[in-house]
């Protein structure tokens, strides 16, 4: 099995509650697998300089596709940002019923899409926090459960060839502090926060590779 495979395993294996859902586990999860492989191997070849690192999927984005800040409105697109994805290249809903929007996963795609940078994406937490028994909301994690995220992270580090590394707003922040992972940080989407989060990518990855 090659590394990137052992990475797919790795996450899948880990525990979830009834707290904090695992979207890679079981037979439910295998789409989310398969999507979040084949978006990892097509941005290899792109040979991305920076990560992107968010705090935790949401139930509308990552916790349904597999692939963090991605909703299956963007996961599914025609055409898509980049010519990244779309279900011509391989991607398919990970879970049943319409496909719902995000506005992070919208708000980071088409900041991205205007700076025509296309950094790796990733969470903090690759695990979904929710409210007990309620996989259809999201929650702050608690600072044990973030530190879970902390050996998925190393191991994609070791998968990429990563210059630098930018939180995507306060948690995700604290969290790579923590772990002595050096960051920069930008403001997050949420909250009317799109124009800030865009302006502050703009002004980073204009002063450094990226």
């Amino acid at each position: 099995m090659d590394a990137l495979g052992r990475f797919i395993d790795h996450l899948a294996a880990a525990a979830g509650s009834d707290r904090l859902a695992n979207p890679y586990a079981g037979p439910e999860g295998r789409p989310r697998c398969d999507n979040l492989r084949l978006y990892l191997s097509r941005m290899a070849v792109r040979r991305p300089a920076v990560l992107l690192v968010g705090e935790a999927p949401g139930y509308r984005g990552c916790a349904r596709t597999g692939v963090p800040f991605t909703s299956e409105p963007v996961l599914l697109s025609d055409p898509c940002p980049f010519g990244l994805f779309g279900a011509a290249a391989g991607f398919r809903p990970g879970s049943h019923g319409a496909p719902p929007g995000e506005g992070t996963a919208t708000a980071v795609w088409a900041a991205l899409a205007r700076l025509d940078r296309l950094p790796l994406l990733w969470n903090a937490l690759p695990f979904h926090p929710h409210r007990p028994g309620n996989a259809q909301t999201n929650r702050t994690p608690a600072r044990a459960e973030v530190a879970l995220g902390e050996p998925h992270l190393r191991e994609l580090l070791d998968l990429f060839a990563i210059e630098r590394v930018v939180a995507v707003g306060n948690q995700a922040a604290s969290a790579l502090a923590s772990w002595g992972v050096d960051a920069e940080r930008v403001r997050h989407p949420s909250h009317g926060g799109q124009r800030l989060f865009a302006d502050q990518l703009r002004t980073l990855l204009a002063a450094g590779t990226g």
